[in-house]
Parts: structure tokens; C-alpha cells; sequence
């Protein structure tokens, strides 16, 4: 079990604004230099509620926005469960609208972590004393402050900058290319006072490999956000990362280890993590939980995982998303469930007693009340069976085991409840490899001997038993970051890049490129005026 950066919420976080705009909430506070924090002890709490509110979100609104917008994800209705009012339909659809629950969730969490950020900030820099471990302090802050920032940058294009604890004046949205401009002066200002350990010493902190890593990805994605390519930076950063010595590529034999509910410091791929443990608190008014097996296990298969609960299973994949996975020799196909169900002695079936209509609900012979026993079998596709203008695919046992079935974020057995140990991965030694090996396909200079083809076949070595590569293109890299980084947040963004965002999957077929930016929520714009709507909302 990983231990959560320790802290406490006092009054002062818990009343803090949930919206960094809203400038007609009175701010009362306990929480002033003069009473709090005042020491050690003190300061790791107020810097460790930054760590409690960006977990808040992080494995569960972020997850579905990043993911079932996607060829990635899909989570239909079944016989009504889990349709919550066309959420999940509309992220699949590209339906969204500024009222939207996921837009607005995400919206109000990053706002949420900026504004304690900036108090946090505030604090630690009037009472801290000079010296190394404040600079370092307030530079993982900044960096925190960063992500949340490039992340809303990502998600809702041009917002408002807001830094300053104290300044309850409404901002308006600053153009995109100048908010990655502040984002990457925040990142090079934080760099040479961040730390360069790795291992447990850091773990779930942003170090300066975490600086350069969000650098790179900020520089990867650059054109689509100021305009302007910048692929030799994208390479000279991950340069930073790759020759610092401290991470490698995990070996084929622990790649599916890198996201069990052991996982932590350990892994010699991650750059930066978000630590769970089912016993830590979440921040007052976000989830804080990592909820995957609730999500992806066929409810079936309690038993064969050893499961304290039964899950849910309302999200599959999508046939057009797993064809990636085509390479017969590739350990990354062990994260699915597919096809005929077992038992892990890999003999004993999987099976499930029901009656005829319960395994089939449009079963019309006189004996469907009769006890019908069948083994589990996952098949590819999601079929409306029950109301296409509902999402559903109906309430039977057919319905229920529709779509194949990622367990990437392998079932922890050990939690008495839905919530995980697993910890979630932001930044990852691989995509460093593969974003110089891209940077490099689009246009940059090749350094230190190595090509995009050899920077690939760097990372399937590790994964595949099949021969290199002899060549590699960038829609062979697109489909070798599909793989690689199934469920980890970052297909959406990959998608944006590579122009596919707007493609057909599933059921959608809405080519809108304005999607590529969510609306800002009807509440952020009701609190500040000042905010405009993005176009097409």
C-alpha cells in the first residue's frame, strides 16, 4: 500500500472558493500566516491538499472526458443503467453542450486545484524559511499549478489566468498561445529548483524530469495550440529526460505490472504518478477515488478476480479501437478480456445461471422462465438492442456482455470496497521515447543516434516477440501510441494531433472540429461574465 502525501483540511480549504472567478463569495479564513502553517509538519499539510483536490478528479471525470470522447472508451446504457441523463452518449456522440455534467465537472476540479494551488502557494512563500527546501517546495507547486493548466489549456482552449491568492477580480479568457506561454515560463522558472531523485523520495511530486516530460508534450502538440511547430524543442527535452540515466523502458516481463494495485515507486517508467489508497480521504467535494474495476470488469467474473464487491461493468471498447491490437506476440493484449471467459487456471469456465429471457430478454417461447446456465463470452460489438435513441442495448446477459474489456488497471483484490491501490500514471518514460520518435517524423533533428525507427523498436523490444520494425511511419506510430497508452488518458489529445478526432467510430459520426474544444460550463459563465463562449457553443 502507498502512502498519500499526509495532510488536513482545515476550514479555510474546505470553504475556499470552488471556482477561482466567483467574486461574490466572501472569503473568512483561518488559515492566515499568522496562525497556520508554522512549521514542518504544517507546511507538508498545506502543500499536500494541493496533491488531495488534483487527485480528486483525476481517475474518474478526467478519465471519461479523456476517454469516451474517443474510439477508446464506450459506455452505452443497459436497460437503462448507467444512462444518467445521455451523459456517456453525449461524450460518444460529440453532443456535448455547455451544460454537459462531465464539462462541467472538469471545468469546476481544475478551477478547484488552481485556487488551492494559489493559496497554498501564497501561504508556503510568506511563512517558509529561504532555503532549499522552500525553493523546492514552491516549485512543485508551480509545476502542479502548470499541469492543471495545461490540462484546462487542452480541454476548453482559451481561459482565464488566474495566479494570484487574493485577487477576486473576474478575468477574462486569454488567448490559448499565450496561456501555454505562461505555462512553459511557469515550467522553465521551476525547473532548477525541482528534484532530481526519483524512487520513493519524490513519488507522486512533480521532479524536474517531470518538467521537461510536460515540456515536451506541451511542444508536441504546439502547432495546434499557438500555431507555431516546434519539434526540436519537443526532442531537446526529451533529450533532458532520456539522458538523464533515471528511468528505461520496462521489460515485456513487468509491463502489465506497471498498473497493478502494487505499483508505485518502483516502476522505472514513471515520471510522475497519482498515488490512491482506498484509505485516503478525498478533498471535500471531489470523488478521489480510482474506480476502474467498478467500470471495466464483466460482473460475472467476481469470483475469478476475488472481488469484494460486484462490479458494475457498463464500459467496453470499441472493434475499430482494438484492431489495434493485432501483433499476436504483444504482452500489451494481456490487459483485455475477450471471447470465451475463464477461470485463471485458464480451464474452468466462466459461467453464470440465469433463465432463457434473462439471458435473452426478447427470448418468446413459453419457457423463458426456465433456469438456462451458459459460459461468459465477450463479444466485439455494441448493438442497440433494446432503444437506439436511448443508448441501450437492452437488460439481459446479452446485453451485459457486449464490447471487449480493458483491465490495464488490474482488480485489487485487496480493497474491501469499489475503491483501488492502483496508482495512475501522468507522464511515462515510453511516451518520451515515442514523442522524440514523432518530433522526429514531423520534421526534427535527429540526436544522440537515434531515428524514430530505432526509438520505436525501442519500445516494442519490450513488448512484442515479433521482428523490429524495418520502417515506421506516423500512422504506424499513432496506432504503436494506441497501444501503448490504452486508458491512459492522452488518446484524445494523440487523436487531436493526428487529425482523427473528427473520424467516424461506434455510433458517431459528428465531424465537428470545434469539439476539438469543450464549451465553457453555464456556470463558470454565469459567476464571471467576463468569460467568453467558445465558438460553436
Amino acid at each position: 500500500m502507498k502512502k498519500l502525501i499526509k495532510y488536513i483540511i482545515l476550514p479555510a480549504l474546505v470553504g475556499f472558493m470552488v471556482s477561482c472567478n466567483d467574486i461574490d463569495v466572501p472569503i473568512t479564513t483561518q488559515m492566515t500566516p499568522d496562525v497556520f502553517p508554522q512549521n514542518d509538519a504544517q507546511y507538508a499539510q498545506t502543500a499536500g491538499a494541493v496533491y488531495s483536490v488534483f487527485r480528486g478528479e483525476y481517475a474518474q471525470t478526467l478519465f471519461f472526458m479523456s476517454t469516451i470522447s474517443t474510439d477508446e472508451g464506450i459506455l452505452p446504457a443497459r436497460g437503462g443503467n448507467w444512462y444518467d441523463n445521455a451523459g456517456y452518449m453525449k461524450m460518444h456522440y460529440h453532443t456535448w453542450d455547455k451544460d454537459h455534467g462531465g464539462t462541467n465537472s472538469l471545468w469546476d476540479w481544475l478551477e478547484k486545484t488552481i485556487g488551492v494551488t494559489n493559496q497554498a502557494y501564497y501561504l508556503l512563500n510568506t511563512v517558509m524559511p529561504e532555503g532549499d527546501n522552500k525553493k523546492t517546495t514552491l516549485s512543485e507547486l508551480r509545476m502542479m499549478r502548470a499541469i492543471s493548466y495545461f490540462t484546462m489549456m487542452d480541454f476548453y482552449g482559451n481561459v482565464p489566468l488566474d495566479t494570484l491568492y487574493g485577487d477576486f477580480t473576474s478575468k477574462s479568457n486569454t488567448p490559448r498561445a499565450e496561456v501555454f506561454k505562461y505555462i512553459e515560463t511557469e515550467v522553465k522558472k521551476s525547473i532548477n529548483n525541482l528534484s532530481e531523485e526519483t524512487g520513493s523520495a519524490t513519488y507522486g511530486r512533480p521532479t524536474k524530469w517531470t518538467a521537461y516530460a510536460l515540456l515536451a508534450k506541451m511542444y508536441l502538440n504546439a502547432e495546434y495550440y499557438t500555431g507555431t511547430a516546434r519539434w526540436n524543442d519537443c526532442i531537446a527535452a526529451c533529450d533532458a529526460v532520456i539522458n538523464s540515466g533515471k528511468f528505461a523502458v520496462e521489460p515485456r516481463s513487468s509491463y502489465l505490472k506497471m498498473f497493478y494495485p502494487d505499483n508505485g515507486p518502483q516502476m522505472k517508467e514513471f515520471i510522475f504518478a497519482v498515488p490512491f489508497d482506498p484509505s485516503g480521504s478525498s478533498y471535500p467535494g471531489t470523488n478521489g477515488m480510482m474506480y476502474r474495476t467498478r467500470y471495466d470488469v464483466p460482473r460475472s467474473e467476481r469470483a475469478k478476480f476475488g472481488l469484494a464487491f460486484t462490479p458494475s461493468a457498463p464500459m467496453s471498447t470499441l472493434p475499430e479501437f482494438y484492431a489495434n491490437f493485432n501483433d499476436p506476440g504483444d504482452i500489451r493484449n494481456d490487459q483485455w478480456l475477450t471471447g470465451l471467459q475463464f477461470m485463471n487456471d485458464g480451464v474452468t469456465p466462466v459461467t453464470v445461471t440465469t433463465t432463457k429471457k434473462g439471458y435473452d430478454q426478447f427470448y418468446t417461447d413459453d419457457d423463458g422462465g426456465a433456469s438456462y446456465t451458459y459460459q461468459v463470452n465477450l463479444t466485439p460489438d455494441i448493438i442497440y438492442r433494446q432503444n437506439p435513441d436511448l443508448f441501450d442495448c437492452g437488460n439481459d446477459e446479452i446485453a451485459w456482455n457486449m464490447g471487449y474489456r480493458n483491465i490495464k488497471f488490474y482488480p485489487d483484490k485487496t480493497s474491501t470496497s469499489r475503491n483501488q491501490n492502483n496508482d495512475v500514471p501522468y507522464l511515462r518514460y515510453s511516451d518520451v521515447v515515442l514523442m522524440k520518435a514523432e518530433a522526429i517524423l514531423r520534421g526534427g533533428t535527429t540526436t544522440g543516434g537515434q531515428t524514430a525507427l530505432s526509438l520505436v523498436n525501442m519500445i516494442r523490444s519490450n513488448r512484442s516477440t515479433s521482428e523490429a520494425w524495418t520502417s515506421v511511419s506516423l500512422e504506424d506510430l499513432y496506432k504503436e501510441r494506441s497501444r501503448e497508452f490504452v486508458y491512459e488518458y492522452w488518446h484524445r489529445n494523440d487523436m487531436i494531433r493526428f487529425g482523427k478526432f473528427e473520424g467516424k467510430w461506434g455510433f458517431k459520426t459528428n465531424a465537428d472540429t470545434y469539439r476539438r474544444i469543450l464549451p465553457i460550463p453555464t456556470n463558470a459563465t454565469k459567476l464571471n461574465p467576463k468569460l467568453v463562449q467558445n465558438p460553436g457553443y
